[in-house]
């Protein structure tokens, strides 16, 4: 490690926080899984965009990667760093899509540190991530040998994952068999017998190794699953549309579930029978990261120019019982100028030649099920002589904001003037 000094550590990597398997970071602030779809999804790809932040197109803003550089650092620069800090440098390695010099800090810090469980356990991911199943599964044994009570059972299923991976044929990607259940059943049901085999923390367990490996299809297609044995048909569709347009999972049985679970989904909506497949699953949070915005990271706006609007940015507007929003000064001053963003179509009607719609950050199974907060969806209204065919693939949509601080009974942002187009 370098010898350069370090400056003062900022006070988000001194806290404490639930950890998540493999990648244990002390500068998170997260919830209890398991988190509901919506904002499970957002911070998922929040995840993603950290380590790949060429696809955030016009959402250029990435909290996590901004707030994980200036902690790199300031980490890197550390004389003589602890443990602890060997473990929190590799995880900000990785999750700014570097395993490899992840790999290069926890293997040193593993031979220094032979007992501390978070460095074996972030190194048994980094291997995993950079594509050694074999020394990931070394590095994830003793991270079971050391891990703490409450996170016993979640490092058990990650080794669990990799040794079975270990043993398929290559190029096979067949279903994750983590819990001994088949789900080979119909749409929206599961066996009484088979549902028995899941532990009652199923879902948190998936929900952990699918934060842990962001970008790993096969795991959103394990909680599309868990949600249709469940009895949430719409958001297995959803969960697994993402699995196959998003990420690339190419898998035949994965393709041919997704089209029956599309099936049963659509025709729900044509019965609208909203309640009747809300399913069982119970959720003990709205969202994985309590924050994702450090506010000073946040470009000023340009008044001439087109702005990028962040989710994120968007989330944290508070609200009072009275309709008081209160936007973050860099929402506030785009009030009127130019935005551009991505996000996923929720027509206000059935049908192609949409002129006005509503636009959410990630795909939305059922409104009246999922129904997402005011801060988490967008109305567009498109310029004149514009309209738009449904689609749910991903839509980039550039207008003129307008912020709703008054009506209670309209929606917070708008978007008029707007024109479409796809994201690629």
């Amino acid at each position: 490690m370098t010898t350069k000094p370090l400056l003062s550590l900022i006070s988000a990597l001194l806290l404490t926080s639930p950890a998540f398997a493999g990648v244990y970071y002390s500068g998170d602030s997260r919830n209890e899984l398991p988190a509901e779809w919506a904002g499970f999804l957002r911070d998922q790809r929040a995840l993603r965009l950290a380590a790949d932040p060429k696809n955030a197109g016009f959402n250029a803003f990435i909290p996590l990667r901004d707030t994980a550089v200036d902690a790199l650092v300031k980490l890197a620069a550390k004389r003589d760093p602890s443990a602890d800090e060997l473990a929190d440098l590799g995880a900000l390695h990785m999750r700014m899509g570097q395993p490899e010099k992840a790999i290069g800090v926890l293997r040193a810090a593993n031979r220094t540190h032979p007992e501390h469980f978070r460095i074996a356990a972030n190194l048994g991911t980094a291997w995993q991530q950079s594509g050694d199943l074999a020394q990931a599964a070394a590095a994830l044994e003793e991270a079971v040998r050391l891990a703490p009570k409450e996170h016993k059972a979640v490092e058990e299923l990650h080794l669990k994952l990799v040794r079975g991976r270990l043993m398929e044929k290559k190029g096979t990607a067949p279903f994750d068999d983590l819990f001994g259940a088949s789900f080979s059943g119909e749409a929206g049901t599961m066996g009484a017998k088979e549902k028995a085999k899941l532990p009652a923390n199923a879902l948190a367990l998936v929900q952990e190794l699918a934060l842990l490996l962001p970008f790993d299809a096969r795991l959103l297609w394990h909680l599309a699953e868990l949600a249709n044995a469940h009895g949430d048909v719409r958001t297995a569709a959803n969960l697994l549309d993402g699995a196959v347009v998003e990420l690339g999972l190419s898998n035949e049985v994965a393709r041919t579930r997704r089209a029956r679970y599309r099936a049963a989904a659509d025709e729900l909506a044509k019965k609208d029978e909203h309640g009747t497949h809300k399913g069982t699953l119970k959720f003990a949070s709205g969202r994985v990261f309590k924050t994702l915005i450090d506010e000073s990271k946040l470009p000023k706006a340009d008044p001439q120019g087109t702005n990028p609007l962040p989710w994120s940015a968007l989330a944290e507007t508070a609200l009072t019982k009275k309709f008081e929003p209160k936007f973050l000064k860099y929402i506030a001053d785009l009030d009127g100028k130019s935005v551009s963003f991505t996000g996923f179509l929720q027509p206000s009607r059935n049908g192609d030649g949409l002129t006005e719609f509503l636009i959410t950050e990630s795909p939305i199974g059922c409104w009246f099920c999922e129904s997402p907060g005011a801060t988490q969806v967008v109305w567009v209204e498109l310029a004149e002589g514009e309209t738009l065919d449904f689609t749910r693939r991903p839509i980039q949509v550039t207008g003129k904001l307008e912020l709703n601080r008054t009506d209670a009974e309209s929606h917070m942002f708008r978007v008029v003037n707007a024109k479409v187009k796809g994201v690629e």
